[in-house]
């Protein structure tokens, strides 16, 4: 079984303002993956909607993507 990327880099706080991170999370639709997919843990998977929701609000990453 893999592990949570964050846990495996050692990342305590998911920072919104990386976007290019936060991407690697993303479909095409620029909807965040489910935790199956990604194998995030469910700590990091709440941490990581949280960010995105931030950058989307910051207008640093678009709501959806056309």
């Amino acid at each position: 079984m893999k592990q949570c990327f964050f846990s495996q880099n050692n990342i305590k706080q998911i920072d919104y303002k990386d976007v290019e991170l936060l991407k690697k999370f993303l479909n095409p639709h620029a909807r965040v993956q489910g935790k199956k997919k990604t194998y995030v843990c469910a700590k990091s998977q709440r941490q990581l909607s949280q960010a995105v929701k931030r950058a989307r609000y910051m207008a640093l990453l678009p709501y959806i993507a056309r």
